[in-house]
C-alpha cells in the first residue's frame, strides 16, 4: 500500500545524470577490490575462462605486485629520458604549468544560497583549498575569499597524499558535509563529516574509511548509505548493492537496511533535497550505465516508485513536477513522448497511483529547428535551463509555467559558435552560472538571475595569440555513408601540402559529447609549435541525441573506428596532413577508440596517445568497474557478443610483423576505474611481437591522470613532446 505523498520541491540534479562516463569510464565510480598475488590472478581469472586465448601477461593486472610494479619501472627507466630528456621537454612542461596554475583562471563557483564556494589549486595550493566568498564579492574585481579548508595544510598534517573529490552537504544546512578525500586520486574516498561554518571536521562526525561509497543525509542526523560491508554486499561493477540508515551514534555495521539490488545490477545511489524546511531522498537502483529504477523515500522510511520507463534519465524535481529526459520512445497515456525530448510529471499523484499523471513535454528537439540534442539540464527556484546544442555549437533555453498553466520557452542571447555549459544553479533562488567558450575565445562566464540579461561575471583573458588560426567544421562521410562533423583548428596561412603535423582526438562513447572548449594549455603548446588540432564528433556520443549514441552499441561498435577513420581520411583527402604527420590521442574510452583504430588502420597514423586506455575487451568486465559498462560494448560472457567484441579487441587483434607507429601508452596504479593492466598487457604483449612503443606509467593520478596540477603538466608536456618527434622532427 503507498503512503499518499506531498511533494513540492523546488530543485535536485539526481544522481540520473550520466556525467563523465569513462571520461567517464564511468560514474557511478565504483571499482572491485584490486588482487594483488600473481597466483590469485591466475587461478580467478584463467585465460581460458576469460578469452578461450593464451594470456602470459596476466600478472600484469596485479596493481601493486612485485614483478608488476618492476616491470613498469623498467618501462619508466627508458620512457622519461627519451621523453624528459628531450631539449624541448622544460619549456613545454613550463609553460603548460604556467597556465594550469596562473592566478588569471576563472574561479569555478558554486552557488549556494547567496555564497559562492570554490575549490582553487596553483603553484602555492598544489593540492588546493576550498574557499568561499559573497556572490556580490565574486562577480567584483577583487572577490575577498575565505578559506574554508586547505588540503595541503591538512595532508601534511596527517602525512596523506590526500586529492579532494568533493562533498556531498545537508540540503537545509549546507554547512554541514562529508567530505570526500582520496589517496592519490584513486575514485574510492575518505569519507568525513565537516562543519564548513566552523571549518573544521566534526568532533565525532560520520567517517567511513575508503571505499567507493554512495552517499547522502536523510536528516541532520541519519545518512542513507551505501558502501562496501562486506562478502555480497557490491555488485559484479564494484558498487554498493545495499543502501541503509545509518544514524548518528551508532555503528555503521547496525544500520538498518532499506533496499538489496541483485548482484548483476550495477549499482544503487541516493539523492536528498530540501523544501519548505522538510527533506526528500530519492533512490536509484541503476541495472546498467543507461537504466534507472527510482523510488521516492516515504515519511516511514518506505519506497515508493516513480512510475517512469526504465530508461529515463532523471533530471530533479521543479515545483510539483519530476522533470526527466527520455531515451526512447514513451507512451504511457496514449501519447508519444519522443526519445531525445525533456519532460514534466505530476509527482506526487503518479506516486500515489503508480501510473504517469500530468506528463508534458518541455522541450523536443526534434520539433525544435535549431535544435539537434539537450546535453544538461539546471534548475533554480523559479526556473528549468536548457544546454542544448545544433550542429555541436551551444544554445541556451530557460522554461517556466506560464500563466494559462502551460510552459513558455525563452532563448537566452549568448554568443554562438560555442561550447555552453552550466556551471552552477542556486537552490535558493532563481539564479544561474554559465560558461561560454570557443576554440579561440577565452572562457566568460555569465551570471543568470531571474529576467535580467545575462552579466559577463568573469573573463579569461586571452592565454595565446589567436589571431593566426582559423577554426572551421568539416563533415566526413563514414563507411555506412553517415555525416561525421569535425572540427579543424589551424594556422590561417597553413600551406595544403600534407605537412602539417596534426593531431586528432575523439572520444566516442557514453553519449558524452566534445564540443568546441577553448584551446588547453596543452593544445596552445601543440598549436604554437606549429601543429594542427582535429576534434571528430563521431558516434557513441550525445551530439545529435540518444540515437547518436545508440547507433554504436554493442554489435555495432565498428561504426565508432569507421568514423574515426573517416575524418582520418578526409584530412588527407584535404592535403592538410599525410600519414607521416597525423597522430591520434585518447583516453579511457578514447584510449579504446585510438588503439583499436591503430590496430585496423596502422597505415594511417604516425603517432598514437592512448592514455587510462582500455584495450582488452574480452577481460575488461572482470577489471574494477569493468562491469559496469557491458551496456556500452556487450558482455564477453555472452557467446554472440564475445564474436563481435573479438573483432575490434586491441589486445587479441594486434599481430606480429604489422608495420604500426609507435605508440604512446601511460596509466597509474591508482587509476581504480580503468584498470591498469589494460595498458601494462598491450605494452608487453606489442613489445613481445617486436613493435616499438614508450610506455609510462605515474606513481598516482587515479583515472584523471594527475593528482595535482605540477603533475598533470608533467605528463602532458610529454605528450606534447611526442607529437614533436613523431610528427615533426
Amino acid at each position: 500500500m503507498r503512503e499518499e505523498l506531498t511533494v513540492s520541491a523546488r530543485l535536485v540534479i539526481l544522481s540520473g545524470l550520466v556525467i563523465a562516463a569513462l571520461a567517464a569510464c564511468g560514474s557511478p565510480e565504483e571499482a572491485t577490490p584490486e588482487l594483488t598475488e600473481r597466483a590469485e590472478i591466475t587461478e580467478l581469472h584463467g585465460a581460458s575462462t576469460a578469452t578461450g586465448i593464451d594470456d602470459p601477461y596476466l600478472w600484469l593486472e596485479e596493481v601493486s605486485g612485485t614483478e608488476a610494479v618492476a616491470w613498469a619501472a623498467a618501462q619508466n627507466a627508458l620512457s622519461v629520458p627519451r621523453l624528459q630528456g628531450d631539449t624541448r621537454f622544460e619549456s613545454v612542461r613550463d609553460e603548460i604549468r604556467s597556465l594550469l596554475t596562473s592566478g588569471d583562471r576563472i574561479p569555478t563557483p558554486n552557488l549556494i544560497d547567496g555564497q559562492v564556494y570554490n575549490f582553487w589549486q596553483d603553484d602555492s595550493h598544489i593540492r588546493g583549498l576550498l574557499r568561499r566568498t559573497s556572490l556580490a564579492s565574486y562577480v567584483s574585481d577583487d572577490p575577498q575569499w575565505e578559506t574554508v579548508i586547505d588540503i595541503d595544510s591538512l595532508a601534511t598534517v596527517e602525512n596523506a597524499n590526500w586529492v579532494y573529490k568533493g562533498r556531498s552537504c545537508l540540503p537545509n544546512n549546507p554547512s554541514r558535509c562529508l567530505l570526500r578525500l582520496s589517496d592519490g586520486g584513486k575514485d574510492a574516498v575518505v569519507l568525513r563529516e565537516f562543519d564548513l561554518d566552523e571549518k573544521n571536521f566534526v568532533d565525532g562526525g560520520f567517517t567511513v574509511a575508503e571505499s567507493k561509497s554512495n552517499v547522502d543525509w536523510l536528516d541532520a542526523d541519519t545518512l542513507l548509505i551505501g558502501t562496501d560491508f562486506g562478502e555480497d554486499s557490491l555488485t559484479s561493477s564494484g558498487y554498493a548493492r545495499t543502501l541503509r540508515v545509518w544514524r548518528r551514534g551508532t555503528n555503521l555495521n547496525d544500520a538498518e537496511q532499506i533496499i538489496e539490488v541483485d548482484s548483476q545490477d550495477m549499482s544503487v545511489g541516493v539523492n536528498t533535497i530540501e523544501d519548505g524546511g522538510s527533506l526528500y531522498s530519492f533512490v536509484t537502483r541503476r541495472p546498467d550505465f543507461f537504466t534507472e529504477q527510482n523510488w521516492l523515500i516515504t515519511p516511514q522510511q518506505t519506497l515508493a516508485e516513480i512510475p517512469f520507463p526504465i530508461d529515463a534519465n532523471l533530471q530533479g524535481v521543479f515545483g510539483d513536477k519530476l522533470i526527466a529526459l527520455m531515451r526512447s520512445d514513451w507512451s504511457p497515456n496514449g501519447r508519444t513522448y519522443p526519445a531525445g525530448s525533456l519532460i514534466a510529471m505530476d509527482l506526487a499523484d503518479s506516486v500515489n497511483s503508480g501510473s504517469a499523471t500530468g506528463v508534458n513535454i518541455l522541450l523536443n528537439p526534434l520539433a525544435e529547428a535549431q535544435l539537434d540534442a539537450i546535453t544538461s539540464v539546471a534548475i533554480t527556484r523559479g526556473s528549468i535551463y536548457v544546454a542544448a546544442l545544433k550542429d555541436v555549437s551551444g544554445t541556451l533555453m530557460r522554461i517556466r509555467p506560464s500563466a494559462d498553466g502551460n510552459w513558455e520557452k525563452t532563448g537566452i542571447q549568448l554568443p554562438e559558435n560555442g561550447a555552453i555549459r552550466l556551471v552552477s544553479a542556486d537552490p535558493f533562488s532563481d539564479t544561474l552560472m554559465v560558461n561560454y567558450q570557443s576554440f579561440l575565445t577565452p572562457s566568460t562566464l555569465y551570471l543568470i538571475r531571474g529576467d535580467e540579461p545575462p552579466l559577463a561575471a568573469k573573463a579569461l583573458s586571452p592565454q595565446f595569440d589567436a589571431a593566426p588560426f582559423v577554426v572551421e567544421q568539416h563533415f566526413a562521410e563514414s563507411a555506412d555513408g553517415t555525416a561525421i562533423p569535425y572540427y579543424l583548428v589551424r594556422n590561417r596561412n597553413t600551406p595544403m601540402t600534407g605537412t602539417t603535423p596534426t593531431r586528432l582526438t575523439a572520444y566516442g562513447g557514453f553519449e558524452l559529447s566534445r564540443t568546441p572548449a577553448y584551446m588547453s594549455a596543452q593544445s596552445q603548446a601543440w598549436l604554437t609549435r606549429g601543429g594542427a588540432y582535429v576534434l571528430a564528433n563521431i558516434r557513441g556520443g550525445g551530439e545529435y541525441g540518444p540515437q547518436w549514441h545508440q547507433s554504436a552499441l554493442l554489435e555495432n561498435r565498428q561504426r565508432v573506428f569507421d568514423d574515426f577513420i573517416s575524418v582520418a581520411e578526409d584530412l588527407i583527402a584535404k592535403n592538410l596532413t599525410s600519414p607521416d604527420h597525423l597522430g591520434i590521442s585518447g583516453g579511457s574510452n578514447g584510449g579504446l577508440l585510438v588503439t583499436a583504430t591503430m590496430v585496423q588502420r596502422p597505415d594511417l597514423f604516425n603517432a598514437v596517445i592512448s592514455s587510462v586506455p582500455l584495450i582488452d575487451m574480452l577481460r575488461y568486465h572482470l577489471l574494477l568497474a569493468g562491469a559496469s559498462w557491458t551496456a556500452e560494448y556487450g558482455n564477453p560472457d555472452i557467446p554472440e557478443h564475445h564474436a563481435f567484441i573479438s573483432e575490434y579487441s586491441p589486445y587479441q587483434n594486434v599481430r606480429a610483423g604489422v608495420d604500426y607507429p609507435e605508440i604512446f601508452l601511460w596509466t597509474n596504479p591508482k587509476d581504480d576505474r580503468v584498470h591498469p593492466g589494460h595498458a601494462r598487457k598491450m605494452a608487453a604483449r606489442m613489445q613481445e611481437q617486436g613493435h616499438e612503443l614508450i610506455y609510462f606509467e605515474n606513481a598516482e593520478g587515479g583515472h584523471g591522470g594527475g593528482a595535482n596540477l605540477r603533475q598533470l603538466a608533467v605528463t602532458q608536456a610529454m605528450e606534447v613532446v611526442y607529437l614533436l618527434q613523431q610528427l615533426s622532427d
